[in-house]
């Protein structure tokens, strides 16, 4: 009988031991009792679970932050892990200040997680049970301060599907790394004012902010100890502190880090030296200083494959729809003149190129300078979708016959390798790109989203790979006799297929004057249609010009005013500067989705009361954007999961700028829109979806979202 429940208990024992992640005893150091938990049951196979070290400190006592600050040492710790299995650093809590005497540390007491995210290599192997072991070193003060030392283990499963949250400790992992601060498109600024330093600092987290106290991430920075005086205005907030070493005796910082606290909420920020934001204590915009962007495991090889891909598919976006045509007319002309093709092929190479890398240069450069844009910024501004709407009216009347740029098409065989060619299809490829601008491709969003995190050599390699993808396909295609061989001989129908592509151009044009109405309201629809008006008459006066000299006139005069007319129509929509158009949310029609305006606060608020949260990244320029506007949420069924599920729907409208939502696009390694985040009832992190939706994808997302 003895044996009997001896063998039963065994085989309890080894069935637990396969159900439930194995976890050691707590530690005691002496005045800490620690121990690794996870926040899952286990992990799958190139999966990451949260794994935190929890210090449960005796009453009276306290450990350190990641910056200590007068005195003491932060609490480090030392992995020892299986092959290929890999960890990130600390998720550290808003600390809270622990006066010692005239000195002022940074730490906690009482109870704190520590989360750390552990990632199991993709060869793991279901079924195995891995250990996890960490060598922690603590500085616990009181009075006193004591280094404490241990070493913890935690065995954990590999499963093969996505595992069960731990019923203890899920809940408080989970509370533990929402309540850690994070980047909140906050605009930051820092000036050394007659032996004080001004931290001023502007975000609509900051509204109706009783407290504030700023922890810098450096120790070196300021002076601990002394009080930090805060100066509240309409749009932020002015903390006065006394400079450290770092400005009275060492090299000043190019930027102040650390963690702004405002009582129950901490927001990670970045503060460059310059003027203070407006609506804090200061007279001006500054610079803001864009939040880091995840790096997604990219190095400079990857990130150029992706752009290289992310540049073919770009040739298959909706908003690149109208200059295929001109691509395609352009090849055709020249099909049967193979080393005048190979010109053009490489012209329009040249033209992609260069006016990819100009872009990127601003782009860089922009962002060097402190401002928060990403792929797509030129369209945020209405006097650049203004100038873009004319110029592909003028494109447009060019295809339609009203006035000609270079040769006409029907004379295409005498002159194939003229400048006016070569000239008009490196133009071909620049215009590619403008138009191609609005869009995000895939494989494009990561890549773009790396670079602009790197050196500048770098980050305009990683363009030169999506501008060689792009042009790939036209380029190839004129180095291609057999493909050449095929296309039909110039001819008269050149002339009526010109005049075919330009209604494509006409589409662009007006889409573009829609995104102004939404950027600049009626008046700017107003400037931008009398602009096109006049630069309709310009064409219409330089193409009667151009008739009046091929019959033998003298059409300077016409030409004058042709030229006049038109640098008149663009000057109308440069100046003067565009209002914005205000916002007016209506309620949502029968079966549509109800939505709200994208805040981080929204989304704090609405995961607080339980409800999975869908964030939609979106802009009116971007055709991919609107594309999925259509097909997939405004459908019945998407609808109707919404509110099946209770889901909250949140709109990140980056049609104008927008540093809260260009800080969130750059914290999940995007460099634009589109993005789509959904966040579970029970998961921190949200979960990305990609570029191209169905209505079956949303309502998949949103059930998921609603049980996990």
């Amino acid at each position: 009988m003895t044996r009997f429940v001896a063998r039963a208990l065994a085989a309890l024992t080894l069935a637990a031991a396969f159900a439930f992640p194995a976890m050691a005893a707590p530690v005691q150091t002496g005045h800490i009792e620690a121990e690794l938990v996870a926040r899952d049951q286990g992990v799958t196979p190139g999966g990451t679970v949260y794994v935190a070290l929890r210090q449960k400190i005796q009453k009276g006592w306290h450990t350190y932050w990641r910056n200590s600050g007068d005195s003491g040492d932060a609490t480090r710790i030392s992995w020892t892990l299986p092959a290929g299995w890999t960890t990130g650093e600390f998720v550290w809590a808003t600390p809270s200040r622990q006066p010692t005497g005239p000195l002022m540390n940074y730490g906690y007491q009482g109870e704190v997680l520590l989360p750390v995210a552990v990632t199991a290599p993709k060869s793991a192997r279901p079924g195995d049970t891995v250990t996890l072991k960490a060598a922690v070193a603590f500085l616990v003060c009181a009075d006193i301060c004591i280094p404490e030392d241990a070493l913890l283990t935690l065995e954990l499963p590999v499963v093969a599907a996505a595992p069960q949250p731990d019923a203890r400790w899920a809940g408080p992992i989970t509370k533990a790394l929402e309540a850690a601060p994070k980047p909140a498109g906050l605009t930051a600024t820092f000036v050394k004012d007659e032996g004080a330093l001004k931290l001023a600092v502007a975000g609509a987290v900051l509204k109706g902010a009783d407290d504030a106290y700023f922890y810098p991430f450096k120790s070196t920075v300021i002076d601990h100890a002394k009080p930090q005086a805060l100066e509240r205005g309409p749009e932020g907030l002015t903390l006065t502190l006394s400079p450290g070493y770092d400005f009275t005796q060492g090299a000043p910082p190019a930027a102040l880090d650390g963690v702004l606290s405002l009582g129950g909420k901490a927001y990670e920020l970045s503060a460059a030296e310059g003027p203070p934001p407006a609506g804090t204590s200061g007279l001006g915009p500054p610079p803001a200083k864009p939040a880091p962007i995840a790096g997604e495991g990219l190095n400079l090889a990857l990130a150029f494959v992706y752009a290289l891909l992310g540049g073919l598919v770009l040739n298959l976006m909706p908003c690149v729809f109208p200059i295929l045509a001109m691509k395609a007319t352009s090849l055709a002309g020249h099909a049967h003149e193979r080393s005048a093709a190979r010109a053009q092929g490489l012209a329009f190479l040249a033209g992609v190129l260069a006016t990819f890398l100009a872009l990127a240069g601003v782009l860089i450069a922009i962002r060097a300078g402190g401002s928060a844009v990403g792929w797509g910024f030129q369209l945020q501004s209405p006097v650049v979708v203004a100038g873009l709407a004319l110029l592909m009216l003028a494109v447009a009347l060019n295809l339609s016959g009203l006035f000609e740029v270079g040769t006409s098409l029907q004379g295409v065989g005498t002159g194939l390798a003229s400048r006016q060619g070569l000239a008009g299809a490196f133009f071909t490829g620049a215009l590619a790109v403008v138009v191609a601008a609005p869009c995000t491709a895939p494989f494009m969003g990561p890549a773009l989203g790396w670079a602009l995190t790197q050196s500048a050599p770098v980050a305009l390699a990683v363009f030169l790979g999506l501008g060689l993808g792009f042009a790939a396909p036209f380029t190839l295609a004129a180095f291609a006799p057999g493909l050449l061989a095929r296309l039909p001989k110039p001819g008269p129908w050149m002339e009526t297929f010109k005049k075919l592509m330009a209604f494509p151009m006409y589409g662009t044009a007006a889409w573009l004057v829609w995104v102004l109405t939404v950027q600049a309201g009626e008046m700017g629809l107003a400037r931008v249609l009398a602009a096109a008006v006049v630069l309709a008459l310009a064409a219409w006066v330089l193409g009667l010009a151009q008739r009046r000299q091929a019959t033998g006139g003298k059409p300077l005069a016409l030409a004058a005013v042709g030229a006049v007319l038109a640098i008149g129509a663009f000057v109308l929509v440069l100046v003067p500067a565009y209002s914005v158009a205000t916002s007016t949310s209506a309620e949502a029609a029968p079966g549509s989705i109800p939505e709200a305006v994208y805040s981080p606060e929204a989304v704090a608020e609405a995961r607080a009361a339980g409800k999975p949260v869908f964030v939609n990244f979106t802009a009116a320029w971007c055709v991919t954007c609107q594309v999925n506007e259509k097909v997939a949420f405004a459908t019945a069924e998407a609808a109707e999961a919404f509110t099946r599920t209770g889901a909250v729907y949140l709109k990140a409208d980056w049609t104008r700028k927008d540093a809260v939502i260009a800080a969130e696009l750059a914290r999940h390694g995007r460099a634009g829109v589109p993005l789509y985040l959904v966040y579970g009832v029970k998961s921190p992190d949200p979960v990305i979806l990609p570029q191209f939706l169905t209505p079956a994808m949303v309502a998949k997302a949103l059930d998921k979202a609603r049980s996990s």
